[in-house]
């Protein structure tokens, strides 16, 4: 039976922290499913088509990796793809209390799934979504946040015209 974890996430747009969480949870998993979460609630910077095509071009070359999309319940999306894993990155223990709240949620909802906390490495810590738009609005250096194959395209869209 083929291992498939799934790697939740607004993504928007895909930081170098999500970036190592994926690649490492390739290499534990037979599949992992990148799932851009649709989440009709918050304003996103990016469409949900933009966030796919920019993961792609960050997971290029990894051939277990594959995106997908979905505005349900995860554990409805798990259940669906037959996945034994929910994988979630942790950067500080700030965000333990929510991921330990869904966790136990998507465990009550389908239980044969577990979830999987990988923690951030120490370059990454800081480093999220927010962050990166919060700084590129401002015109600040965003390159070591970001995927280089993916820079410009996030420049474009999020830094300040006048900067």
């Amino acid at each position: 039976m083929e291992r498939i974890a799934v790697c939740p996430g607004s993504f928007d747009p895909i930081t170098n922290g999500h970036k190592d969480i994926i690649i490492r949870a390739s290499k534990l998993f037979d599949k992992v499913i990148v799932l851009v979460s649709v989440n009709p609630v918050k304003q996103s910077s990016f469409t949900v088509e933009e966030r796919v095509k920019m993961i792609k071009a960050v997971v290029n070359g990894h051939d277990n990796i594959e995106i997908d999309t979905s505005d349900g319940l995860l554990a409805d999306y798990i259940r669906k793809k037959n996945a034994v894993a929910i994988v979630k990155g942790l950067r500080a223990v700030s965000d333990f209390e929510y991921e330990f709240q869904m966790a136990l949620a998507n465990k009550k909802l389908y239980s044969d799934a577990e979830t999987v906390f990988l923690t951030t490495s120490g370059e990454n810590m800081y480093l999220s979504s927010s962050v990166v738009k919060q700084i590129a609005s401002f015109g600040g250096d965003i390159s070591g946040f970001v995927p280089d194959c993916i820079l410009e395209d996030i420049k474009k869209r999020l830094m300040r015209k006048n900067t």
